[in-house]
């Protein structure tokens, strides 16, 4: 996915994640109309098309919003359209009522950010999601991406509609990941890595270093502290979510990363996992 979008011709950043088409959708924790959490997980074995926008209050979201709503019912009960924006739910509630928005479900990013960080369409200028279309298929695959390159332009409605008739077509794909996409809850007595395995993982790690053969440790540095403390509080989010909780130690414009497994007393698959996703994000988010 890019790095920028334009707003009526000035550059935004987008940081976060960085997804690609057929690979895994990354879970995320939003808040619906009644403010309770929900996520990509409450749509099992559905097709699902999502749409992120800035703000209601931007003319062109509400052109968006009512398109696809209009459009929404022409796959039948398969199919799901989540909208997604940092407006409060109080408020997306309110514009559903009072345009009669019954094939699109809202939802708001705005508690935890997480939709913005995990598929790395949040604006940082801003702190509000860029514009666009993504398409996962009943097992959670990403089928298809739109991100839209100026703010004030409304998406390819007919670009979406067709790509999503082909994922009608074709509702799943067979994908086998190299480890798994999320972090799975450890027990004491799970047992550590082998170390050859160790080894061979750390190799696909760039930036990553081996100490005391139980901890993998990353040292960053950013332009300054508001930078470093920008990067720390994307991770963090994330790692809230996947349960694995890496340690940091910020020192101005330096921030250490440390990852291991208490219960394992090593290295386990969880500790690559959120590896990978930190990498995601400092590729996806361009500083220092």
């Amino acid at each position: 996915m890019k790095k920028t979008v334009m707003y009526d011709g000035i550059p935004l950043t987008l940081v976060g994640r960085n997804i690609e088409v057929n690979t895994r959708a990354p879970d995320f924790t939003v808040v619906n109309n009644d403010l309770e959490e929900t996520g990509l997980e409450q749509y099992p074995d559905k097709i699902k098309v999502i749409i992120f926008f800035p703000s209601l209050d931007m003319p062109v979201c509400d052109i968006q919003i009512r398109e696809f709503n209009r459009r929404g019912s022409i796959h039948g009960d398969g199919i799901v359209c989540i909208g997604i924006s940092k407006d409060l739910p109080f408020a997306q509630k309110r514009f559903c009522e009072t345009f009669k928005i019954n094939n699109v479900e809202l939802v708001s990013d705005y508690k935890y950010t997480s939709f913005g960080i995990n598929y790395g369409v949040l604006i940082r200028e801003w702190n509000l999601l860029s514009r666009g279309v993504i398409i996962a298929d009943r097992k959670n695959t990403i089928r298809y991406i739109q991100l839209v390159g100026e703010i004030i332009h409304q998406p390819d409605y007919e670009e979406a509609a067709h790509a999503l008739d082909e994922v009608v077509k074709n509702p799943e794909l067979s994908m086998q990941d190299s480890i798994p996409y999320k972090c799975t809850p450890c027990e004491e007595g799970v047992s550590p890595l082998p170390q050859d395995l160790v080894t061979d993982l750390l190799a696909k790690y760039p930036g990553w270093e081996l100490v005391d053969s139980r901890k993998i440790v990353k040292q960053l540095r950013f332009k300054d502290f508001v930078e470093a403390k920008y990067f720390l509080d994307l991770i963090s989010n994330v790692a809230q979510e996947q349960g694995h909780h890496p340690s940091f130690t910020l020192n101005y414009n330096r921030l250490k990363i440390t990852l291991t497994t208490h219960a394992a007393g090593g290295l386990t698959e969880n500790d690559f996992i959120m590896g990978s996703i930190i990498n995601e994000i400092e590729k996806k988010t361009c500083m220092g």
